[in-house]
């Protein structure tokens, strides 16, 4: 063998040697690239998010001051708007008036009951004592036809004794005659039977007035009797006129709650930033008509921003909650912002090219194979940490680098 073909078969082997080295190299690298990748997970399927608001007032009237611009950063509690305020306090004067006679005719309405309870209280004392008057004209009756019932006996005593003198004078007339008897005692006879008329005209008389008392006494019962009948009616009538207070208490609650109503407008009328937040999308100026429920302009919480980066789901077994990672936006590639991983994604919309889609009946399933099967890819929300307020927007493209724990 010549030196020649000796120096061939050196550089070929070297040569071969070389190539070796070369693709080991590149298999080493490739590995060492794969196991970098999964252990820090790589995306630049990410963008910037932020929660935001839609301002709308909640009430109507013209806007009467408008203390922000669009893009404006502003601070919690600024005074972002006022409209028009006026026919709101108007209404809560309104509301109040109503609310004020309300509590008045209650309290007048409190007087003219407790007056109408007096008059039952007086009412119920007239009854007691009508009350009285029969129980006391009742025995007052009985007391009177007593009366007339001795009247009467009276009377038959003193009829008998005058019957008796007047047969007494007739039988001792005849015997004057005959000098059987004398002259004064006929004489005797004769007074005896006046005297026993006049008695028996005086029981008469006084029977007639028992029996006058006892119809007058009968007529003060009646009378008695029919003031207890009224006393009972103004009772009853009485009763009746007392109202309660229960119709207008019950209106308490609907007077409250147009007073709150009221004032609950009046404080819509200005409205104030709830957090710190930029101002977008600003499509009304100073002096228009407001709407209720028509959005004004956009608040986008510039408190906490996040990258949500789409990773493929092999990658996900590296990534877990409260892993550290660095974020990286396309307006500022050079700069670095720190975040941590605040949550995985557990679902995103099913590709119906590849299984199919799901309906009523029967589920519809693609027959085509793909022999190339692409990974899903899941979000992963990282949480940025002191997000700079003029640099981070909506939608910006990002890259995010998961490092570890």
């Amino acid at each position: 063998m010549t030196d020649s073909d000796t120096a061939w078969i050196r550089e070929k082997r070297v040569g071969l040697w070389l190539s070796v080295g070369i693709v080991a190299g590149a298999a080493a690298l490739g590995l060492l690239v794969l196991w970098h990748t999964n252990r820090q997970p790589r995306t630049d399927d990410a963008t910037v998010l932020a929660n935001y608001i839609g301002i709308a007032p909640q009430v109507d009237g013209p806007l009467a001051q408008l203390n922000v611009q669009d893009n404006q950063l502003v601070e919690p509690g600024a005074l972002l708007f006022e409209i028009d305020d006026r026919p709101y306090q108007y209404a809560l004067e309104t509301a109040l008036s109503d609310q004020a006679a309300l509590e008045g005719q209650i309290e007048d309405e409190t007087r003219r009951i407790a007056a109408l309870q007096s008059a039952v209280s007086v009412a119920a004392a007239n009854i007691l004592s009508a009350e009285a008057d029969v129980t006391r004209w009742e025995a007052a009756i009985d007391q009177a036809a007593a009366d007339v019932a001795n009247a009467e006996q009276g009377v038959k005593r003193a009829r008998a004794e005058w019957a008796y003198s007047s047969n007494n004078l007739q039988r001792l007339e005849p015997l004057l005659l005959k000098h059987f008897v004398t002259v004064d005692e006929v004489d005797k006879a004769r007074t005896s039977e006046v005297a026993q008329q006049q008695a028996l005209r005086q029981t008469e008389s006084q029977l007639l007035l028992a029996q006058a008392g006892l119809r007058s006494t009968q007529a003060q019962y009646e009378h008695s009797k029919a003031a207890l009948q009224v006393s009972k009616a103004q009772h009853k009538e009485a009763a009746n006129a007392v109202t309660t207070l229960e119709p207008l208490i019950n209106q308490r609650g609907a007077r409250a709650a147009a007073v709150k109503s009221a004032r609950y407008n009046l404080d819509n009328c200005r409205v104030y930033a709830p957090f710190k937040a930029r101002v977008t999308n600003l499509t009304i100026s100073e002096g228009a008509y407001a709407h209720v429920g028509q959005q004004m302009f956009v608040l986008i919480d510039a408190r906490r921003w996040w990258a949500v980066a789409n990773f493929r789901e092999g990658q996900l077994a590296h990534i877990a909650p409260g892993m550290r990672a660095d974020v990286y936006v396309m307006s500022r590639p050079d700069r670095r912002f720190p975040g941590i991983v605040d949550s995985i994604g557990f679902g995103v919309t099913p590709d119906a090219d590849v299984i199919g889609s799901f309906g009523p009946g029967l589920p519809d399933v693609q027959r085509t194979l793909n022999w190339v099967h692409l990974a899903s890819r899941y979000p992963v929300r990282v949480l940025v940490e002191n997000p700079p307020p003029d640099l981070f927007r909506i939608s910006e493209s990002a890259v995010v680098i998961v490092r570890g724990p």
